[in-house]
């Protein structure tokens, strides 16, 4: 069985493996996924779906400054151990994640999360625009699908490519951790600041403070 480039990122999306380690699998299973994912079980590369059961009830906080001070990121991330908690691995994917927060500015953890109103909105926005590009209402409902995914690829942190490596996106990265470290590990919550947002900034008119200065 042929396999395509759309069922190397299905596996991806579903192991949290490397591209080539399931290009690899799809070869080996000639292109049948559940085999895949079973290879690549097998073989210690998938293992994210084995532990989404287990209570990740240990974890750290994590802290990020950037650009000397004007966007600041917390970021709560859960794991099983105290012991995993504290290893250079979790350390490490803390920070990468909390990086991705400053600089990718995520509004959700998950498509979970994501507000049904705003997407509602989003969706008869989305909708309204393939209507007035003239596509047929059958290709219109694909083009929406379409669209809100990318729209969840925009706002869900899991759901965004990764920064340092934009062929994966941040789920895959935490799949990846998975396997190496061992532990269930999720992504409970975070905030992002940006120094002085929501403030209305002061306009000064320059000439009435001169004129004010020499009175």
């Amino acid at each position: 069985m042929a396999f395509t480039a759309k069922d190397v990122v299905e596996l991806r999306e579903k192991t949290g493996a490397g591209m080539l380690d399931c290009k690899n699998a799809l070869t080996e299973t000639n292109g049948d996924i559940e085999k895949a994912i079973e290879y690549l079980r097998k073989k210690g590369v998938a293992s994210a779906s084995k532990k989404a059961g287990r209570v990740a009830a240990e974890g750290a906080v994590f802290s990020y400054i950037h650009m000397g001070g004007k966007i600041g990121v917390l970021l709560e991330i859960n794991c099983e151990t105290d012991f995993v908690a504290k290893s250079d691995a979790f350390q490490e994917l803390g920070h990468d994640i909390a990086l991705q927060i400053a600089a990718s500015a995520p509004k959700y953890v998950s498509r979970e999360e994501v507000d049904a109103n705003e997407l509602a909105k989003e969706q008869e926005i989305l909708r309204a625009q393939a209507i007035n590009e003239g596509k047929p209402a059958a290709v219109v409902e694909k083009m929406l699908a379409g669209r809100i995914n990318k729209f969840y690829q925009e706002v869900c942190l899991l759901d965004q490519a990764y920064v340092k490596d934009g062929s994966k996106n941040i789920q895959a990265v935490i799949n990846e951790a998975i396997a190496k470290i061992g532990e269930k590990i999720s992504v409970r919550r975070f905030t992002r600041y940006v120094m002085g947002e929501g403030l209305e900034k002061r306009v000064d008119n320059l000439a009435e403070e001169v004129a004010k200065a020499t009175k």
